[in-house]
């Protein structure tokens, strides 16, 4: 059966969905956020969900807020009401819906959430994940209540997160994943076989924004919780370091076997071994597989040590 799916998304993550429906659905409308400065001019710029909905001929609208008597949330809750969606499907969309909104749709509001809820409720669940050591992520498809990802689930699905996976990799995974889950949902929830059921109350965590404040590594760190951070924060923030004076991104890594030799410091390079730096931690080794330098590429760790060969001073990440 083909819905009337009005949708509400900003960022890439969302697209993937977005462009599954229109395959699927008649998506009548689109909400995302407004336009942003981006980049190192600073230029107005459309997120990746406006640009998509375009370039699809989609009618596109960019409110400031839906809440409130203001007449631009007016305007904007009445062109969604236009637009009679069956159903409103939000990804990251970035603004809170009001009770009104929720209420709209025939079918209710459908939410596409990066995990496991309850586990991770909130802006950044899948860095988090990496970050906790999660062995597995997933997407929940919730119907929306006026609560933050606390909506009763209509269905998850799990995936495996890799030992050496970085946080656009897994970003990537679960839009796909994401994009085939709603698709289902909506097949179902239109046939009236699929009931929702409420978040268990054990077991929620949040996921906070994350923040540049979090980037910096401390070396003295286990270098599980190094490996983990230089993992979930590539692409942003990136961890970072310094070494030989230079900040230094940190993009790719690894846990290696064995212990640093009795009295190095941690932080220390202890050579270069399978593509990987050596480093020592406060208790193991970590493996650093790509890097890049302040204005420079990113490069291997063999480039990366071949060019440091030639300085003198102590191999140091600080």
């Amino acid at each position: 059966m083909s819905l009337r799916i009005a949708f509400a998304g900003t960022p890439p993550f969302a697209v993937a969905a977005l462009a599954a429906l229109v395959s699927r659905h008649t998506v009548v409308g689109v909400l995302t956020q407004p336009d942003r400065p981006a980049g190192r001019g600073r230029l107005l710029t459309a997120s990746a969900v406006k640009t998509f909905a375009l370039a699809q001929q989609l009618p596109v609208a960019q409110p400031v807020r839906l809440r409130g008597d203001d007449p631009e949330a007016v305007q904007a809750r009445a062109r969604l009401a236009a637009w009679q969606p069956d159903v409103l499907v939000v990804v990251a969309y970035g603004l809170i819906l009001p009770p009104d909104v929720l209420a709209l749709p025939r079918l209710g509001c459908l939410n596409i959430h990066a995990s496991l809820l309850p586990r991770w409720r909130g802006a950044a669940p899948i860095q988090r994940a990496i970050l906790a050591g999660d062995a597995c992520s997933g997407v929940t498809i919730m119907q929306m209540d006026a609560g933050l990802d606390t909506g009763p689930m209509l269905l998850r699905a799990e995936l495996p997160i890799a030992t050496d996976m970085i946080s656009s990799q897994l970003h990537d995974a679960l839009a796909t994943l994401g994009a085939q889950l709603i698709l289902t949902a909506l097949d179902a929830v239109a046939a009236g076989t699929l009931s929702a059921q409420p978040q268990p109350a054990e077991g929620v965590t949040w996921a906070d924004k994350l923040s540049k404040d979090e980037a910096p590594l401390n070396w003295s760190a286990p270098v599980a919780q190094l490996d983990r951070q230089i993992r979930a924060f590539n692409p942003w923030p990136v961890a970072q370091a310094v070494y030989g004076g230079e900040p230094v991104k940190l993009l790719r890594s690894q846990l290696l076997p064995g212990l640093p030799p009795p009295g190095a410091v941690p932080g220390s390079l202890l050579g270069l071994e399978n593509g990987c730096l050596v480093v020592a931690g406060s208790d193991g080794l970590l493996g650093i597989t790509e890097l890049q330098r302040a204005g420079r590429r990113p490069v291997s760790a063999r480039d990366f040590y071949n060019a440091g060969q030639t300085g003198s001073g102590p191999r140091q990440f600080t």
